[in-house]
């Protein structure tokens, strides 16, 4: 390095304390200015450290949330699976009663159509007896016609076989 002469220096002309008081404002201004930088620097560093935590939390929360929700998703979708399932065994055996009243219908009917053709089979046996009694009576209302026909003719030749005879 050069050597700086002495005469060329221009410090050397101003008395210690005064160079000692002007640095002394300078640096500590400008350290304070420094430092103020630095602290505005470190404070908007700070709000954008914050501020990402913030979303990060946010996010991690909003995370849970969806986590959450899929879980509750998931259960909803067992329970009407299970309701499904349910129902359709209660349908099933609604269908099966259904299918063992129709047969008892079933039986039913054939019980009445059995009674229905046994009825008409005693209507008929009873319309054949009517028949026969009907013609019974008319053979009878015949014969008790003729009867009191005979007897009536009998009654009224009587006088005269009695006069005639006798």
């Amino acid at each position: 390095m050069t050597q700086i002469s002495s005469s060329n220096n221009p410090f050397h002309q101003i008395p210690p304390e005064v160079l000692e008081n002007y640095l002394k404002g300078y640096i500590s201004s400008f350290i304070r200015e420094e430092l103020e930088r630095f602290v505005l620097t470190n404070e908007q560093r700070a709000k954008e450290l914050s501020l990402m935590e913030r979303v990060i939390k946010v996010e991690e929360e909003l995370k849970s949330l969806r986590e959450i929700e899929s879980a509750r998703f998931e259960a909803m979708e067992k329970r009407f699976e299970t309701l499904q399932r349910e129902m359709n065994a209660r349908f099933e055996a609604m269908e099966k009663r259904f299918e063992t009243m129709e047969k008892r219908f079933e039986a039913i009917d054939k019980r009445f159509e059995a009674l229905q053709r046994e009825m008409n089979a005693r209507f008929e046996a009873i319309d054949k007896r009517f028949e026969a009694m009907d013609k019974r009576f008319t053979f009878l209302q015949w014969f008790v016609g003729i009867g009191f026909s005979a007897v009536l003719g009998l009654t009224s030749l009587m006088p005269l076989w009695l006069k005639l005879f006798h």
